[in-house]
Parts: C-alpha cells; structure tokens; sequence
C-alpha cells in the first residue's frame, strides 16, 4: 500500500504548470500521487504570449508542458475535466465528468475570468472575450466575415486585443471608460503619448465612453450606443473590461472570501483551510489580487516551499511594475507612476518628435525613486526599477536618468551597485545572486544562465541586464573569456572579417602572414575560406581557397559514412519541370545512386564515389540544375507551398518569392547554413516559422519572421516585421544576412547569434529597420557584391581540367575503391554494415 499522500492541483494554467515544476525541481515530487485537473482541452499554454497565437495558429507556438513532462514526473492530467466540488470533511473532490478523488492537499490554481459589463446585448453574437486559445479561435473564425472590430477596455489586455483585431485586417477600435488609456499604470501624459503613437497605428481611440446599450447595426452587425449620445457601428466586439477571481469553487467549500471575492491566503498561500493553497489570480493576500505572471510564479514556489519543506519563501506581496510592447509601442510602468506618495515630485521628458514621454517619481528629498512612467523608449527600465526595488539613492540630479545622455555620459546605474538581493527577473524571481552562482558554477554566456536559473526566459524583457551582470562578474572573477579563433589568430571570426573587408584582404596566406602566425589549422583554414567566400564570393576551388576547405568543400559533396558523396541539385522552391524530374530518375538510375525526396523539397542522391561526382554533375548540368550548396555553410532551400496561383486559401505569389529569394541569396556563404521558407497564407505549409527566414503571406504583403530553427534544439522564428511590400522584404534579408555574416561566431546558427545579442530580437530590429548603427548602406552593397558575382560552383569546376584530377580516387589510375559495399533495400542501394554477411552485391 502506497504511504504517499494525495495531492490535487485544480487548474492546469501557467501558475498552476509553474506549482509542477517548482514542485518536481524540489525533489519531492516523489512523495505525492499527484493528479490535475484542467478545464480547457490542453496542457498550459502561455497566456502572457497569448497573441502570439495568431501568428502560427498553433497552440503548440505558446506550448508550456514538454512532450512527456507529466508522465515521466507521475503527474496524471485530465483536461476538460472541470472540479465541481471539494467536501471538505471527506477530503474528497468531484469533476465534471464523475470523477471522486480523495486528497490530502489541494492546490487552488483556477485563476480569473474575464468580466462582461451586463450591457443590454453584451450576449449577442459575434461578442467575445480574450482569454483562451479557443476564444481567439472564435474571433478568427468571426474576423473572416467582418470588416470592423472594437474592444471594449483600453488596459494592457485590451491593447494586445487591439492588436490582434488589427494584424487579422479589421478597421479597430479601443473603448475605454477612463479618460485615458491603461489608466492604472500610466499618468496622464503617457496616455496622451501612447494614444497618439496607437493612432498613428491606424487604431481608433475612444476614451471616456461609457457604453450603456449593443443592438442591431445598420452598416455593420453591432451599433454601440454611448453615454454621451454617440454611436459606433463594428462586426466583432471584444470585452477587455478587466478580471474577477475563479472563486466560485472555494465559495462552495466555504473558504474564506474576500468582500469582492478572492480566496484570503497567508505568505504561505494557506487559505482558511490549511490543507488547501491558492496560488495566482484567485488568492487575496492582503485585500489584493495580482494580475501579473510574476506574483503568481511567486505564490507558487511559497506554496511549494511550505508544502515540501524545502526552502522557507513566502508570498509578502509583489511589485506590480511592468514593461511590455503594446502594438510595437514600448511602454513601462513602474511603482507610484501618478505620484500619489504625499509630498513626492516628479520630473518629466518629452519628445514629441520622436514621440517618447518619461516621467520619474521621486521623494520630497530627491533621494528615492518611488515611481516611473516610459513610453515610446523603456531602454532606462532595467536600471529604474532596481533604483525603486532596491531604495537606492539617487544622483544628485535624477532628472539625468530619463534626460537623452550627453556627450556620451551616462548617469545610469552601474551593476555593481545592486545588492545580492536584487532581483533581476521578476516573471522567475532570479535574483543578482542567483545570476553571480551561476557564474560561480561556470556559467559563462546568457544561454548558460537561462539554463541554470531561468531567468530571462519570460518575458525575456531582463535579458540586457543580466547580461550585464554576467559580464561584470566574469571580469571581476578574472576570467578572460578568450575569444581568438584559434592558437595561429588572436582575434574572433568577427575580427577577422572586419580585417578582411578593410584591408581587402584576397588570400589565406596574406592574411596569416599580417595577422597570424604558424601554419595554420583545419578550424582557421575553413573560416578563412568561409569568409573570403562571403566577402568576395570567390570560387571555392580558386587559388586564394584551394586548400583551405573541409572535406565537403573539397569535393562539392556532403560525405556519407561509407566514404561516398551525395549530389544534391538546386531545385528552388521546390518546383521542378517533369523533363527535370525524368533526368533526375535517369542520372540515379544511369549510376545507382539511393534517391530520397528531402524535407527541404530537393531530391538527394546519394552513393556517389568520388569519381563519379564530376560525370553525375555533367549530365545535371548539362540539363539546366545547378550546385544545391549542400556541402556547404550556405543557403540550403527556400521551401514554399504554391501560394495563391493553386491554392484556394493563399494571398500572395509564395512560390514565385520563394523562387525570387532562393535566386537572390543562392551562393551566400554564412558561418552556418541557413534555410528559408515561404507561405502563402497564415495555415503555413511550408513551415516558414522553424527557419531563419521565414516569409508569411498576408492580405497586405509579408510578414518576415527571423532565427528560427529544427535541429537538435529547435526554435521557433521571432516575428520581425509585418505587411512589408516585396522590395522593403528584401532589403531586410539582405541587411539580415550580412549583419549575421559580419557580427556572428564561427558555426553560429542565427537563433543562437540572436539570443546571444544583449537587446536580442529588438536590438537586431533598430539595426535592421531602423539603421542604428547606420551600416545598412554597406550591408545592402555587400550584399549586390554577392548576388551579382554567384557562380555555379560545379559548373566552373566541369569547364577546368586541372581541377578535375583532385576526383580521381588513385593518382596513378582509373580503377574505382572496391572497398565500396552495398547492399540492396526497398529497392534501391544502402551502405553494406560492418556486421553483415559478406553475400552482398558489389556494384561496379
């Protein structure tokens, strides 16, 4: 008989999820038959991302549970499943569907709902609320038939539906009740600034409407009938009017409740009852309900903490200030933004031309930070908050902290002034010390530190400072991270390109005679070839290269494991003529190559001996193919669906983009390789967001998404743009890929380039779109350079005689390695395995 008690969590949301980890990270887990129940249809999904939705239609983008994270840690889930009672005196609890189980602790994660003003006609039709996947399902589905939308509530969630009405091509509305937008976070003058840079935006703003009635429209579905008289018509109505607790579950148990609902919970999330915890937007500490991701992943490592044993953290409230982009519109809020501390002052900057606003709240004494308003630029958010956090004292003259820096002088707060006790990420509560232990532990790059602490990979909006920490500790343990390439250069791949470009430097040699020293070695070698290649797009077999290639390069093929080579043929975008298709059967049928169709849309042969590469690639040549660049760090595929010109769902021409695109950037050597892929609507066939570009169709043009990748550690594209026409789409991949090929590391892919990058994917979007660094004019004519000298690698190769004797498998003959073995499979040929019997075919 099991001596493990019975631990129940109801509700399966992202604090709930937090509650598991916390739960199995402490080693504990072991000790409970842990069972959840989840009232939606899937595991938790990340609500704080919950728009991101739209941009995959895929729940999996917003996916929190790892694939068998619940069986393998003995967590059993119900979903769909909702609890419907808690006896309290049986200790048991009964869901939907009939199920009784009986429970020693109960953790209560049900969280909030969203609350509908009963307006006359809120029920109708074609009104919605945003809060789960299936409710923006609903307004997707809505949107398709609509032309007009309005969101009722002007706050944070109210924006992002906003946003979300507008990305799916609907003319939008925001109604809001106060007199200003996000009214709780934000002064006066910062709602007066993000209102404008809002409508600048094309959203329509509706402050101080109070709506008393929805009825039929005449233009339009709805009509909307305000307070003062006036009237809107719109299609879809969205309620973001705010949030009430889900608290009917703990009424019926009869917790105690807070007068406005909420169940009242200890620092240790106790409710009345001490063997139920609530944890999240339905527990009241202290006569408050927050809102936020971070105090609710603070309650449940409390929870974790008192029902474990395991550490002593209590919940003692939570900072509620916040940064976040709202429409692309950088907006921060930070404790006592209206100034309502008595006797404080404030101190504020605004420009109109760039439309930026920043207000700081300061004591009677201007030694304290008490509160902070950013809109438009939150870049000073980081070090302001540890100002408030952390009662820091202030410079002399704080107004410095939001005034433009002169002269390069910044009065920003130095790392090393923050305590242990700072804490850096609010959404995994990391703290300054938690980061120095890591580095302590051998952390030594951001990607270490997401991994040992977590931290940064919430919101992601601590990244820069914990990069800064990081950094700061490393020099301060005297750590020299060294970063030359290898013993012959001391200088880093980006060094080296820099000293390549400048000096136009053509050859290994010259370059190893000015700025190396030795012989040099199989990791510098390649990376000069690379680099020459992505400077000067020589041909890889020229003098100033011969030599410097791995094994790949050399022979223009990917080496299989058996010693032979595969040919792989570009077939951009994957659309091949039927006379193209029948030369490729011919060719691996004339030599008895295994043939596969990749995922990337070509077609690989494979089984190919060195001598025969250049008699394959004769006959491919000669019938219009051209080198795929397989066997090198380059662009691979620009994979596509046939868009609009055959599908019944597609807005643009995806395959001739893709075909325009693969033609473009055929040739470009990178420090890894790179995929694209194009789609011709938003269902997404070809993929485009696992790659690192990935190009989306919409109604008006494209939208670009950037370092993404399958792999060993896939990851999904970040949006980077949205409906851009075909020459602005081109410009940012060739700035892209040539700030990629100039700053990344040797063998970086550009998902780790990018989340390596201190300011990550907003950092790279002022260099891309808004030319921080004012390189875009050398980015783009390095990138002419390269387009306009591509070569056919193999093609160059076939037309000189000197060059094909390198794929003569003997010096002094033509006989072929009969160490070559095959064996036939399914038909074609495979690799004869080392424990095989030795009655194989031998193709000669």
């Amino acid at each position: 008989m099991s001596n493990k008690s019975n631990l129940v969590v109801i509700g399966n949301g992202p604090v709930g999820h937090h509650f598991l980890e916390s739960l199995v990270q402490s080693g504990k887990s072991t000790d409970y038959n842990i069972t959840v129940f989840g009232e939606e249809p899937r595991p938790a999904y990340d609500r704080v991302h919950l728009t991101a939705w739209f941009e995959t239609r895929d729940a999996a983008a917003i996916n929190m549970v790892e694939d068998g994270y619940y069986p393998a840690n003995d967590i059993t889930l119900y979903t769909k499943d909702k609890v419907l009672a808690i006896d309290r005196s049986a200790k048991t609890v009964t869901s939907e569907s009939g199920k009784v189980l009986s429970y020693d602790k109960i953790i209560l994660a049900t969280g909030s709902f969203p609350f509908v003003p009963p307006v006359p006609g809120h029920d109708r039709e074609n009104i919605f609320v945003y809060r789960t996947i299936e409710d923006l399902e609903a307004i997707t589905a809505a949107a398709e038939k609509g032309k007009t939308g309005a969101v009722i509530g002007g706050g944070l969630l109210g924006l992002e539906a906003a946003k979300a009405l507008k990305d799916l091509d609907l003319e939008t509305h925001v109604v809001e009740f106060a007199p200003r937008l996000m009214a709780v976070q934000i002064d006066d003058g910062g709602g007066k600034m993000l209102r404008k840079k809002i409508e600048d935006l094309g959203v329509s703003v509706h402050t101080a409407k109070n709506t008393k009635n929805i009825s039929d429209g005449e233009n339009a579905v709805h009509k909307m009938s305000f307070a003062d008289g006036q009237e809107l018509e719109v299609d879809i109505i969205v309620f973001s009017a705010g949030i009430r607790p889900r608290d009917e579950l703990a009424k019926s148990s009869e917790l105690k409740m807070g007068e406005r609902g909420g169940i009242v919970i200890n620092n240790q999330c106790q409710t009345s009852d001490k063997d139920i915890y609530a944890i999240g937007e339905v527990a009241l500490w202290d006569n408050k309900i927050f809102g936020l991701i971070a105090p609710g992943n603070a309650m449940a490592k409390a929870a974790c903490d008192h029902l474990t044993g395991c550490g002593d953290s209590e919940f003692a409230g939570a900072d509620m200030s916040t940064k976040l982009k709202l429409m692309g519109v950088d907006v921060a809020s930070i404790g006592d933004a209206h100034g309502n501390t008595p006797n404080s002052r404030s101190y504020t900057y605004v420009n109109d031309r760039d439309e930026v606003y920043k207000k700081i709240v300061v004591s009677s004494d201007d030694k304290y930070l008490l509160g902070a308003v950013l809109i438009g630029d939150a870049s000073e958010y980081g070090s302001l908050l540890q100002f408030m956090l952390n009662k820091m004292e202030l410079p002399s003259e704080p107004e410095g902290l939001i005034l433009p820096q002169v002269d390069g002088q910044s009065t920003g707060l130095g790392v090393d002034a923050l305590p242990d006790t700072a804490q850096l990420c609010s959404c995994m509560n990391v703290t300054k010390a938690d980061v120095v232990c890591a580095v302590e532990a051998g952390a030594t790059t951001i990607g270490d530190i997401k991994d040992a602490t977590k931290a940064a990979t919430g919101c992601g909006g601590c990244a820069a400072l914990i990069t800064q920490v990081l950094n700061n500790q490393l020099e301060k343990n005297g750590v020299e991270v060294n970063t030359d390439l290898c013993e012959h250069f001391a200088y880093t791949r980006q060094d080296l390109y820099n000293i390549i470009r400048i000096e136009k430097i053509q050859s290994f040699e010259v370059l190893l005679e000015k700025h190396g020293s030795g012989l040099g070695c199989d990791i510098c070698k390649p990376t000069a070839a690379s680099l020459l290649a992505s400077c000067w797009n020589k041909y890889i077999l020229e003098k100033p290269l011969h030599g410097l290639q791995d094994t790949n390069d050399y022979f223009m093929g990917n080496m299989q494991k058996d010693g032979t080579y595969s040919v792989v043929p570009r077939i951009p975008g994957g659309e091949i003529t039927p006379d193209k298709l029948i030369v490729l059967g011919e060719v691996a049928k004339k030599y008895n190559l295994y043939t596969k169709i990749t995922g990337g849309q070509r077609v690989d042969l494979f089984g190919a001996r060195s001598e025969e590469l250049p008699l394959i690639w004769r006959e491919l040549i000669d019938a219009g193919f051209e080198t795929g660049h397989a066997y090198g760090k380059s662009l691979r595929t620009v994979k596509s669906c046939v868009g609009e010109t055959w599908c019944r769902y597609g807005v643009q021409d995806s395959m001739g983009m893709s075909l325009l695109l693969e033609n473009r950037y055929k040739g470009l050597r990178s420090p890894h390789k790179l995929k694209m892929a194009v789609s011709g609507c938003t269902r997404e066939c070809a993929e485009a967001q696992s790659k690192d570009v990935g190009v989306i169709a919409t109604e008006n043009g494209w939208n670009m998404y950037v370092c993404g990748n399958g792999g060993m550690k896939p990851r999904h594209a970040d949006l980077f743009a949205s409906d851009l026409d075909d020459v602005t789409l081109i410009k940012y991949i060739d700035r892209l890929f040539m700030f990629y090929v100039r700053t990344a590391d040797r063998l970086q892919r550009t998902s780790v380039w990018m989340d390596n990058m201190e300011g990550g994917l907003e950092y790279l979007q002022s260099v891309i779109i808004d030319d921080k660094l004012e390189v875009c004019a050398e980015l783009e004519k390095e990138m002419s350079l390269v387009v306009d000298s591509y070569q056919c690698e193999w093609k160059s190769t076939l037309d000189d005689p000197e060059r094909m004797k390198r794929f003569s498998h003997f010096v002094n003959s033509d006989q072929s390695d009969d160490n070559v073995v095959f064996t036939q499979e399914r038909k074609q040929i495979r690799p004869k395995s080392k424990n095989e019997s030795i009655e194989l075919v031998v193709i000669d």
